[in-house]
Formats: C-alpha cells, sequence, structure tokens
C-alpha cells in the first residue's frame, strides 16, 4: 500500500491570486496543497498545474492532513470576518506550532489581535502583503511579510523563489514586527492610489486641455515609459490606451463609465495618518476623488447648472508637454514620499523597526507601484538609514528642483483653465508648505486661545501662555 504524497504549504482561498501564487510555488518545485470550498475553483487548479507538485482539495480536514508538519498554511481571502472563520475553522484541525499566515489585504489591527489570539494557543502567525495581481502572483510577485520572524524563517525559501527579482535579489523582505507587514501593504496601496489619480488627471488635461485624441495621447505615455518615468502604473496606462474591444474600432476606454470603485485600503491609508498626523495630501485627494467620481448624477446635475469644463489651453502643444512631464515625475516623488514618511512615523510609533531601504528595494519589482525611482528611495536610505524626510535627501532634492517649475506651469495653467488636477495642485502646495521654515499656523495658534483659552507658545521663550484678547 503506498502512503499518500505529503506536502509541505497549504493555500486557502483558489481564487486568481491564491491560485495564481500556488502554481508559482509548483514552477519553482514546492509541493503545495490547495483548499477551496468551490470545487470547480480546485479542478482549475489541477487543470493548470503541469508541474505534478499540486492537489487540490475541497474537504479542509483533508487538505490539512495532506501537509508535513509543522504545517505552513497561507489564507489569501478576503478581508474581514471571513479570515477570523477561518481561522475558526482551522484550529480543532491543526497543531501547537503551526504557522498561518494571513497575504490578504487585512486592516493592521486586525493583524495585532489575531497575532495575539493565535499566539495564546500555540500557533504562529504572521500577516503578508501581497503585490502584483494576477500577474505577479503568478510570475513574481512582490512581498511584504511582518510579525513572528522566526516563522517567517521557515517558509523564507518558498517566498524568496517565487518573488519577483531584481538584479538577482527577491522582491520580499521581513518588514517588522506585528503588524509591519500589512501596515507597509497598506501604505503601499496609497501611494498606488496616488498615482492612479495623477495619471488620471494627466489623461484629463491631455484630452480636455490638449484637445489631444487617444492615439497622440497613446503615445505620450508610451514615450513617459521608456524614460525616468518608466514605471508599471505608466505601462497599463500606455497598454490601455492601445486596446480596442474585439469587433469595434474604437478604445474599450471610451466604453468606461467614469465612475471609480475602490476596496477601502486608500481609504485606511488616509484614516492612519491622520491618527499618526502624517500628513498625505496627495494620497487624501485621490481618495476623495474616487468617492467624488460615483456621484455621476450630481456631477451630470452641476453639469447642467455651471457648465461642462471646456478648459482648452491656449499654449504651446510640445511645450506643454515637457513641463507635463516634469510635472507628472514631481508629483510621483511627492506621492512616494508622503507615503515614505508616513511609514517612518508609523515605525516609531508601533516599533516596526523598519527598514525603508529594503522596503523600496522590494518594491522595485512584481509590485503595482515598481517604477524607475525607487530605486533613487533605496538609495537615499541605504546611504543614510536615519533619514528624517525623503525630500531631504541631496540626491531626491536635485530631481524635485529640476521637475518643479514644469509642476508650476502646469498647475497654473490648468487652474486658469478650470480643469480639475487636485493631485497635482495638493502635491505642490505640499511641497511649498514643506519647504516653509515659517508657516502661517501661528495665527491657527493665537485664533484657538481667542475663542478656546488653548494657549499658544512663544518664539524663544519656555512655556505655555494664554491671552484675553478682547475685554470681558
Amino acid at each position: 500500500m503506498s502512503t499518500p504524497t505529503k506536502y509541505d504549504f497549504g493555500m486557502i482561498g483558489l481564487g486568481v491570486m491564491g491560485r495564481s501564487l500556488l502554481l508559482n510555488m509548483g514552477d519553482h518545485g514546492v509541493k503545495g496543497a490547495g483548499f477551496d470550498k468551490d470545487v470547480e475553483k480546485v479542478k482549475a487548479l489541477e487543470q493548470e498545474s503541469t508541474t505534478g507538485n499540486l492537489k487540490g482539495f475541497s474537504d479542509v480536514k483533508e487538505f490539512v492532513d495532506s501537509l508535513n508538519k509543522p504545517r505552513a498554511i497561507m489564507m489569501l481571502v478576503p478581508a474581514g470576518k471571513i479570515v477570523d472563520d477561518v481561522i475558526e475553522e482551522l484550529l480543532p484541525l491543526i497543531d501547537k506550532g503551526d504557522l498561518i499566515i494571513d497575504g490578504g489585504n487585512t486592516f493592521y489591527t486586525d493583524t495585532n489581535r489575531r497575532f495575539d489570539y493565535l499566539n495564546s494557543k500555540g500557533i504562529h502567525f504572521f500577516g503578508m502583503g501581497v503585490s502584483g495581481g494576477e500577474e505577479g502572483a503568478r510570475r513574481g510577485p512582490s512581498m511584504m511579510p511582518g510579525g513572528d520572524e522566526k516563522a517567517y524563517e521557515v517558509v523564507k525559501p518558498i517566498f524568496e523563489a517565487i518573488a519577483a527579482k531584481v538584479d538577482g535579489e527577491p522582491c520580499v523582505t521581513y518588514c517588522g514586527t506585528g503588524s509591519a507587514g500589512n501596515f507597509v501593504k497598506m501604505v503601499h496601496n496609497g501611494i498606488e492610489y496616488g498615482v492612479m489619480q495623477l495619471l488620471a488627471e494627466t489623461y484629463e488635461i491631455m484630452k480636455k486641455g490638449l484637445g489631444m485624441d487617444n492615439e497622440a495621447m497613446g503615445k505620450v505615455f508610451t514615450e513617459w515609459n521608456e524614460g525616468r518615468l518608466k514605471s508599471f502604473l505608466v505601462e497599463v496606462t500606455r497598454d490601455i490606451f492601445r486596446y480596442k474591444a474585439p469587433g469595434t474600432d474604437h478604445l474599450l476606454l471610451d466604453d468606461i463609465k467614469d465612475e471609480a470603485r475602490a476596496k477601502g485600503t486608500g481609504k485606511w491609508t488616509s484614516q492612519v495618518a491622520m491618527d499618526l498626523q502624517a500628513p498625505i495630501p496627495t494620497i487624501d485627494t485621490s481618495v476623495s476623488m474616487r468617492d467624488l467620481s460615483k456621484y455621476k448624477e450630481l456631477r451630470v446635475k452641476a453639469e447642467g447648472i455651471y457648465g461642462g469644463v471646456q478648459g482648452k489651453l491656449n499654449v504651446d502643444t510640445a511645450s506643454f508637454l515637457k513641463s507635463l512631464e516634469e510635472a507628472f515625475y514631481f508629483n510621483l516623488i511627492m506621492s512616494y514620499a508622503q507615503g515614505i514618511h508616513m511609514l517612518s512615523r508609523a515605525s516609531v510609533e508601533f516599533n516596526y523597526g523598519l527598514n525603508l531601504a529594503e522596503i523600496a528595494k522590494i518594491w522595485r519589482g512584481g509590485c503595482i507601484i515598481r517604477s524607475l525611482f525607487l530605486q533613487n528611495i533605496y538609495e537615499a536610505f541605504t546611504a543614510n538609514p536615519n533619514l528624517e524626510h525623503l525630500l531631504l535627501d541631496g540626491g531626491v532634492a536635485n530631481e524635485v528642483k529640476g521637475a518643479v517649475n514644469g509642476a508650476r506651469a502646469v498647475v497654473s495653467a490648468v487652474t486658469a483653465a478650470g480643469i480639475a488636477a487636485p493631485c497635482y495642485a495638493e502635491s505642490l502646495s505640499y511641497f511649498d508648505a514643506f519647504r516653509s521654515g515659517r508657516m502661517p499656523s501661528n495665527l491657527i495658534q493665537a485664533q484657538r486661545d481667542y475663542f478656546g483659552a488653548h494657549t499658544y507658545e512663544l518664539i524663544g521663550k519656555e512655556g505655555t501662555f494664554h491671552t484675553q484678547w478682547t475685554k470681558i
């Protein structure tokens, strides 16, 4: 009687991401088991697997029993209550010393709660952000594990094998203690929101402001992706401007409703940034614009009252496109700088011990926000791991100085023309406020003291003070 094959890694959730990641593991010689209650998804795994290394299960006990001990089980299921339900289903079937990994976009406080809960039962646990979408999961994602470092070391060889590679180095690294991995992924997604909105605004400026057709706009994105703006999101945008649905003679883009959806990670980034007092206005505004896009009916009514945006720019197109490239580069830097500053604040607040150079390094490949500029960030924090803010790095400062005039030219022109480009404007205002040695916030402190006796501090004088601003 033959002994049943045992598997070294288990995956719960065989949707697009879970199945793709498991297939990636199979390609790298990992013997993996997959579980899903949907029998069709189990069949899809086995049909797509060509290595003979993978096996699908629709019975959770059979799945768990098929794994070598100590078991390593990863969940790729929607964030929230489902994760807790899966954990409760697993607990009677697994043993002390086994490892559970949450690979979803989980809110970081949930990861902390689950870590404590499972630790009390002798089960290892860590959260891990996974970026790159279906193609990344299948061919090489960027992964951000955090939490139980000893537990991560057990599965580190598997994740390093399947990760994207840049200069031969895997795009995965232990991020830090507790919920560090999920937190880093959350901020990654916030930066992603910012860059996507910037690209949408760029599209608006070219379409309405310059009157460019789809072919001309596609050519711009193609050229940008061959220069310093080379990045996954610009590449995606380039491809969208090439795609026509079968049997049609126009871009699919023109048929898509202008209402953007979201899964919530951008909103989380904004909410947590407020708690940390880490200003990220480019990202905040990108979240707000997605929300505003959903009010289609209201926007159409408003257009009837106020008139639509005509917004034709009275500029030389070739010259303006040069400024637009500079402006987009400037805004890209601001989006990254705000996100990285948020990570540095969180590292202090939550004792994550984040290595910002390593995070920038693993973002260079596999993930949605991969770009050439991440090399600049990696070099900045490698040279100075204690760098307080990305914009204080000399090399980055040179890039900003070379691009800021383009940002000013674009924001001035589109504002005068009535074209909405809020992330362009917010990025520039953030920069101008950040470089102000003296902000007008002294007036706010005076106002707060006037109506609420909240006190204020004085320049060159210790202590707090209150003034009776008017006669009682």
